[in-house]
């Protein structure tokens, strides 16, 4: 079972979100894209995951379904953390646990810091509080291209040559369900990145320096309050393995999964990952 989810953010965009599973699961989790995707990202592992439980997939403001923003300066993930709020508010939703890829999980920890008791459980794929410089540069590197393929072959070529080196082992069924998912088709029969081009700002804006990681790690310590599965792909140039290992340590109920062959970042519906998230579910619901 599908709904579509439209709601207003308290700045008077309107948003989307879309619903998979009974409205009255026994737990709701609410799921985060990156930077430049939207609430299909999520679609092949809520199809590998149990459909007894409530997924909420949000197209964050400026992707997808939802309004771009007129002023750019509000593509920040404190903005996308509140609108996420508002949305909880508009489903009546009192608790969730939360599963964040990458900016999704920056949204995940502002949230554990501005909303702990409404979460029950988090899920980080492939992010932590230190951002590896090479990775960064890479996503600025691709993301500045925007202009608009051909076609549907074009587009999935297209996002085969940007993603070969973190996905070395997808084929063109692959690259063409990736396309479909980060596409959208326009009115003259070309397809087009669904987001807007001035989201990229967010990127030039990290600079992981000393006070940067300080400061990430000082939020990273309000994850303590809730169980904690991170997913790290195995050659990803975002999320270092000794990051990884580190925020493990500091965390007293985390477990750390590394999905092989894979980088930044992955889509979890790699076996390794759904295994993970499907027994993390099991004992958030346990505890809630």
């Amino acid at each position: 079972m599908t709904d579509d989810i439209y709601y207003r953010s308290p700045d008077g965009l309107n948003l989307y979100a879309k619903r998979y599973g009974p409205a009255d699961a026994p737990l709701s989790i609410l799921c985060m894209h990156g930077l430049t995707r939207n609430h299909k990202d999520f679609e092949p592992m809520i199809a590998a995951l149990p459909d007894r439980y409530q997924f909420i997939a949000v197209d964050v403001r400026g992707r997808g379904l939802s309004d771009r923003d007129p002023k750019a300066e509000n593509y920040s993930p404190a903005i996308y953390a509140g609108d996420m709020a508002t949305l909880l508010d508009h489903l009546n939703l009192k608790r969730v646990a939360l599963i964040g890829t990458s900016m999704g999980g920056l949204m995940s920890m502002i949230m554990m810091k501005t909303m702990p008791d409404r979460i029950c459980g988090v899920v980080l794929n492939d992010v932590g509080p230190v951002f590896e410089k090479s990775g960064l540069d890479r996503i600025a590197a691709y993301t500045s291209n925007t202009e608009p393929k051909a076609g549907w072959d074009d587009a999935a070529r297209s996002v085969g040559e940007v993603q070969a080196e973190i996905f070395p082992d997808y084929g063109p069924q692959q690259w063409l369900a990736f396309a479909r998912r980060t596409y959208r088709e326009l009115d003259d029969g070309r397809v087009a990145l669904d987001y807007d081009p001035a989201i990229t700002r967010t990127v030039a804006q990290v600079r992981p320096g000393l006070l940067t990681r300080i400061a990430m790690w000082k939020l990273y310590k309000d994850m303590t309050k809730v169980p904690l599965l991170l997913i790290r792909g195995e050659t990803s140039d975002i999320l270092s393995a000794k990051t990884a290992a580190k925020m493990i340590r500091k965390h007293p109920d985390a477990s750390l999964i590394t999905v092989p062959r894979i980088g930044h970042a992955p889509i979890l519906d790699e076996p390794e990952a759904v295994e993970g998230i499907r027994d993390f579910l099991t004992k958030v619901e346990a505890r809630t």
